[in-house]
């Protein structure tokens, strides 16, 4: 009896037919970047200053991840103070732990590089499990992304908070000074050297600044959330966000690790 063969290949792509349908009952990319959330946020600190005589002592700015090896924090250089009352004995602090199992960690700069808003912290006690360090260079316009931290502060206590959205577009920027008198030789030479950076298509707040910019599937970082376009005010922001935010890629951070190697 004759018998019609079935089309050329059709036996091998029923297997990966049911792979497919597996992996979406079971959540497809969204269980991923559920499965990675806890390692992520294990890794994720609130950047800060205490001040003993201060009502509250501590003081959230921003943002930060532990990387290196462990006792090291990345996050944003306009995070920092520009400088610290020591009269009052006010240090760098870093917010660990989640909800009612936070403590406050005293810490120190280690490196600083103001060009690409990046700066790293040593961080005292224990160390903490470190993020993993992705290659910037291979991220590609459209592709998914995620980013935790704290994007209004403290308010709700010690909750890192995760957005995800896609790369809209790998553009180049110059940072914008506040004022006129800011522009020095140095900071116009920057200005006609502009750097890439990542727009993002995800809603971000000024506390997110210094959060991680991850690749939900293997959690590798490949870049630092550093600035949100704002529409109006600082204030308006949280009734009206503009839904445009930006990140560093991770590549201009790696310097600040090898320079402190190199300290060592």
């Amino acid at each position: 009896m004759h018998r019609t063969r079935p089309p050329c290949g059709w036996h091998r792509l029923v297997p990966l037919a049911a792979a497919a349908l597996l992996w979406l009952v079971h959540g497809g990319p969204h269980a991923e970047l559920a499965n990675r959330l806890p390692a992520i946020k294990a890794s994720v600190v609130g950047v800060g200053t205490v001040t003993p005589t201060r009502q509250p002592p501590g003081e959230f700015r921003g943002t930060g991840f532990i990387v290196g090896d462990g006792n090291l924090v990345l996050t944003n250089a306009h995070v920092l103070p520009e400088s610290l009352d020591e009269k009052r004995r006010e240090h760098l602090a870093l917010f660990v732990g989640e909800g009612k199992d936070g403590e406050v960690r005293r810490a120190r700069e280690v490196a600083i590089d103001p060009k690409h808003d990046l700066a790293l912290l040593e961080m005292e006690g224990s160390p903490l499990p470190a993020l993993p360090l992705g290659d910037s260079d291979r991220v590609r316009e459209g592709e998914l992304y995620a980013f935790t931290g704290f994007p209004i502060g403290m308010v709700l206590g010690l909750h890192p908070v995760t957005h995800r959205g896609i790369v809209s577009a790998v553009t180049p920027i110059a940072t914008p000074m506040n004022r006129s008198q800011d522009l020095e030789p140095g900071t116009v030479q920057r200005l006609d050297e502009p750097y890439e950076v990542f727009q993002l298509d995800a809603t971000a707040y000024p506390g997110n600044s210094g959060s991680p910019l991850y690749d939900p599937e293997h959690g590798e970082v490949v870049g630092v959330v550093n600035r949100v376009f704002i529409k109006e005010s600082k204030e308006a922001i949280l009734e009206k966000p503009s839904g445009i935010s930006y990140a560093i890629p991770i590549k201009y951070a790696k310097p600040l690790l090898r320079r402190r190697e190199t300290a060592e």
